[in-house]
């Protein structure tokens, strides 16, 4: 803990070595927030199989501070988005997402989450989590090792590491706007493309007004 808190900028007696450590707000901060991530507890598919894995003792990510795995998205700050995101799905991901209190980070895991694996076009799945969620770390694969896993883990905490309470979004003076429920219907739709939908469909209307005006050949 000594190495990872003292600040090397300042010298320390050699008497008070074993009674003082100096450090600043931000590295004692990160410091117990990158070693406490508590994860959500829920699997979309089979990547969940290997997000299981990861917290056996053969790999055992207890290690990292991460072996609590939350059934309540009020006590969890890490999404593990282990799988296909379908279209039905999305809405509720989204919602867990908005109920989980801050600082919370999002990890997609595997080629579907990521980008839609190989379902990608597909008529129900999505192209990626990250079109309607902020996504911190991606991990390829097909479904990804638990070691893929594990190694995410530590990018995310790397990122902790680099974060300033001058900074993040959870400090500014600015309300906090929840992200829109996606809604499902003949297709997913995006609420916070409402105005984009409507500019096109205006177009739409009115290159079909003006085409019927045009005289017949």
């Amino acid at each position: 803990m000594n190495d990872q808190l003292n600040n090397p900028e300042y010298e320390i007696p050699p008497e008070m070595q074993s009674q003082v450590t100096i450090t600043t707000l931000d590295k004692i901060y990160n410091w117990g927030r990158k070693s406490s991530i508590w994860p959500m507890m829920f699997g979309l598919a089979c990547c969940a199989i290997e997000m299981i894995c990861t917290a056996t003792s053969r790999f055992d990510f207890s290690r990292f501070g991460m072996e609590i795995m939350r059934p309540s998205p009020r006590q969890a700050d890490l999404m593990i988005v282990a799988g296909t995101v379908t279209k039905k799905m999305i809405p509720q991901i989204v919602r867990l997402y908005n109920q989980m209190p801050e600082p919370k980070y999002v990890i997609a895991m595997g080629a579907c989450a990521s980008g839609g694996g190989p379902f990608k076009e597909g008529y129900n799945v999505v192209s990626g989590v990250d079109e309607y969620i902020p996504v911190d770390v991606y991990v390829p694969g097909c479904p990804p090792t638990p070691q893929a896993l594990l190694n995410s883990f530590i990018v995310l905490q790397k990122k902790i590491e680099q974060q300033s309470i001058k900074h993040v979004r959870w400090y500014s003076k600015e309300p906090d706007q929840a992200i829109p429920i996606p809604i499902l219907g003949p297709d997913i739709m995006d609420p916070r493309q409402y105005d984009e939908i409507k500019r096109y469909v205006q177009e739409k209307q009115e290159k079909v007004a003006a085409e019927s005006l045009l005289p017949e050949a």
